[in-house]
């Protein structure tokens, strides 16, 4: 299977933001919706990482605060496992060059690997990590 079975979901309060940000640390596009009459409005975008990763989001919906806090900026979590201790850094420092800030700085663990942490401008948490788990 080579298309990602898993999906990360967001809203975006900048969503052009965003895609600058998710872009730097190594998304690539694969659907973009923008609507029609209002093209800073994102209704659903779809982002590729590495080989099976995927990412779905979209713009921030008036009434999500109240219908569907899941979907509130700056509450998520996100674990990207990259190819090696050396591209932590590299994502890490591309990820801060897009406006992102570092909240964790690159460390080797015990349990292996290298990992950091980062934050997009919607204060969402991003892990950079290069242990891919057990």
């Amino acid at each position: 299977m080579t298309t990602p079975q898993l999906y990360h979901c967001l809203r975006y309060t900048d969503p052009d933001r965003a895609i600058a940000f998710l872009t730097a640390l190594g998304f690539t596009e694969k659907l973009l919706v923008r609507d029609p009459e209002d093209p800073g409005i994102i209704h659903h975008a779809q982002f590729q990482w590495r080989d099976h990763g995927g990412l779905m989001f979209g713009s921030v919906r008036g009434d999500e605060e109240e219908t569907a806090p899941w979907f509130r900026p700056g509450t998520s979590v996100c674990s990207l496992v990259v190819g090696s201790d050396e591209e932590v850094d590299e994502t890490v420092r591309r990820g801060i060059e897009a406006g992102g800030r570092l909240v964790d700085p690159p460390s080797n663990p015990p349990h292996g690997g290298r990992t950091a942490a980062i934050l997009d401008h919607d204060g969402n948490y991003w892990n950079i990590d290069s242990y891919p788990g057990a």
